[in-house]
């Protein structure tokens, strides 16, 4: 019996290991659910002559294996080593991580009639962004506790074309309450937000300072961030914010005067206080404040530069919209361009873009903000009363492009701020740039083709007559997406099936 033992426990344990490999190990011929990619390998390589990687833009191969970048070989590749493998080969179409859009408003559950999981997702998918992550309002209830948190990713099931975390509430009801904050924050929230004045939405009402100190100390436990909407009204200019009697309600410029940049330079002020005690030493060390949607570009800008000179842990966003448009060309009446902070001037635009270009701007999100046409109230056009938002999701690649151009942006300069600082902020340490063992998450696409976004276009928004980017003629058009190495997108055609998975931190 020892004998038979010896010459076949070897044998077994060889066809065990066969057993594994195979199971484990996918092969060029092994095909995966085709109703979630376009593609049906799970092992294949993608070719270009241009492919943005850490060390620069090169002519690459990436071989990619079960969802994952398995190789990357920079320059001129040899085809004929790959002639035995699936090649996908994009010619000089540009090769770059898949966007991470660390701020969008999808809505869901309770307002998926203003937009939702599959139809957010789907736009994204289509503009090359591989990753969303949700902001806890607009939805309803908005995403403030463990509890609602459960409701989003039931909301979310079977839905998500890209992949997609959420950022969780600091709201009064919970700042002073360690224990629901740690509920959410381990239940997988990947940070928390939080308004300096009202955001609109009854069940997310604004936090002062105080609540904001109180949120970083538990942040600090987690090692995630804290984003904040940084408009205070002074309260020797509160009588402005209801602008006057004599104001013209259809004019951009009434709005404009009723959200000063005063008002985003008193929240800096407040939260470079706040951010010392995310210093070394400080009660809140370990914490991080990000500050969203930046507009102005002057003295706000400046209190963010003396902050992250004096060694707090601090980021900051802008948008597409604030490097696109200005105040002087936004047409009396037109309110698809109200949003808070709102469009400034055209000097304004100009600082913004600098300071994008210089570094003290970290990174761009799309703040796809949007809503149910009625609420734009387009035949009144009244910007003091219609819902302030912008929606973009689907167009922010070739509008930070075909703005960017003539700043002479260059590609690793979009992958940094579209890419690698977002999922450092989100904390995703597996996406954000093509090497090897990252998430196969790619946009592929052509800088140099010119579209319009005309009635022709197809646009995957819940409301394509809701965008302020309507009308434009841009450059950079999307050509496929990939997300975990499904093919989810492609010259205009989806996956038939949504398999993008939630993200939720991990403890």
């Amino acid at each position: 019996m020892d004998i038979l033992k010896s010459r076949f426990l070897p044998l077994i344990a060889l066809i065990a290991s066969l057993l594994f490999l195979y199971f484990r190990t996918p092969s060029s011929n092994k095909s995966i659910d085709a109703e979630c990619s376009l593609l049906t390998h799970d092992h294949y390589w993608i070719v270009s002559k241009r492919v943005v990687t850490p060390r620069g833009v090169a002519p690459a191969a990436v071989e990619v294996k079960a969802g994952c970048i398995n190789t990357v070989k920079e320059g001129e590749y040899d085809k004929s080593s790959l002639q035995n493998a699936h090649v996908l080969d994009y010619g000089h179409a540009v090769l770059m991580p898949g966007l991470i859009d660390v701020h969008a408003h999808l809505d869901e559950p309770g307002r998926e009639e203003w937009e939702g999981f599959s139809t957010g997702t789907k736009a994204a998918a289509a503009g090359g962004i591989t990753t969303l992550i949700d902001m806890p309002l607009n939805s309803f209830p908005s995403t403030v506790s463990e509890e609602t948190l459960k409701l989003k990713l039931e909301a979310a099931k079977k839905k998500l074309y890209v992949d997609v975390g959420f950022w969780g509430g600091l709201v009064p009801e919970n700042a002073f309450d360690p224990s629901a904050l740690d509920k959410l924050l381990k239940a997988g929230a990947l940070g928390l937000k939080s308004f300096m004045c009202p955001s609109g939405i009854n069940d997310f009402p604004m936090t002062n300072s105080t609540h904001i100190k109180e949120g970083l100390k538990v942040l600090a436990k987690y090692k995630r961030p804290l984003l904040v909407h940084a408009e205070v009204v002074p309260e020797s200019e509160s009588h402005v914010a209801h602008g006057s009697d004599e104001s013209d309600p259809r004019s951009y410029a009434t709005y404009l005067k009723t959200r000063p940049p005063s008002w985003e330079e008193a929240a800096i002020r407040e939260l470079k206080d706040a951010s010392e005690e995310t210093r070394v030493g400080g009660n809140a060390e370990g914490a991080h404040i990000h500050i969203v949607h930046l507009a102005d570009s002057r003295t706000s800008l400046d209190l963010i530069k003396e902050a992250k000179r004096g060694g707090s842990s601090l980021t900051v966003e802008t948008c597409p919209h604030y490097l696109a448009f200005s105040a002087e060309e936004i047409p009396d009446g037109d309110t698809r361009f109200k949003c808070a902070p709102p469009i400034r001037d055209e000097a304004n635009r100009q600082s913004l873009w600098e300071a994008l270009l210089e570094g003290h701007i970290d990174m761009l999100s799309s703040d796809h903000s949007p809503s149910i046409p009625d609420l734009k109230l387009f035949n009144e056009g009244d910007f003091l009363r219609a819902w302030g938002g912008i929606s973009s999701l689907q167009f922010v690649l070739p509008i930070t492009w075909s703005y960017g151009k003539t700043y002479g942006i260059t590609f690793n300069q979009l992958a940094s701020w579209w890419s690698e600082r977002p999922a450092k902020l989100a904390g995703q340490t597996n996406k954000g740039a093509i090497k090897s063992e990252m998430d196969a998450d790619f946009v592929v696409w052509m800088p140099e083709v010119e579209f319009e976004l005309d009635e022709n276009y197809d646009i995957y928004h819940k409301h394509r007559n809701i965008s302020a980017y309507l009308g434009q003629r841009i450059s950079g058009k999307v050509l496929a997406t990939f997300v975990r190495g499904n093919l989810v997108y492609s010259e205009g055609k989806h996956a038939s099936a949504a398999c993008g998975a939630p993200i939720l931190a991990e403890q």
